[in-house]
């Protein structure tokens, strides 16, 4: 009976250690994204910087280049990396929750096996099949 219980706590406790590191790396893909928009708006934000007010500018819809003020384009680029950085903030610190929470998993699965050695064997034996 309690053999039975064991296995369905690790299979339990494997599900939520395969969930959360789904997460993490979404999380993580998520944060080098926002990083590259990050990125992208200072590097622009820079090339801006340097024309002068009556130079003409443009932005890119689509296809198609569309003149615009070159300070309706230098506000555009600062709200793109303001909202980068709040998001990348946001992000970091899900991530950070969900490695506590994978620690949280990992620890309890060290546990479960410590507990119950044949059912460590057990896994072994299966994985190695």
């Amino acid at each position: 009976m309690a053999d039975e219980a064991n296995k369905t706590a690790f299979v339990e406790i494997q599900g939520r250690m395969i969930e959360t590191t789904a997460k993490l790396k979404q999380v993580q893909n998520q944060m080098r994204n926002k990083e590259s928009e990050k990125k992208r708006a200072y590097l622009t934000l820079e090339e801006l910087r340097q024309l002068s007010n009556d130079t003409n500018t443009y932005k890119s819809i689509g296809r198609t280049f569309v003149l615009e003020p070159k300070p309706f384009l230098m506000n555009e680029q600062e709200k793109k990396l303001k909202d980068s950085e709040t998001a990348i903030a946001s992000l970091q610190t899900s991530k950070e929750y969900l490695e506590k929470q994978l620690t949280e998993v990992e620890a309890n699965l060290r546990e479960l096996l410590q507990q119950d050695p044949g059912l460590a064997h057990q896994i072994m034996s299966m994985a190695a099949v």
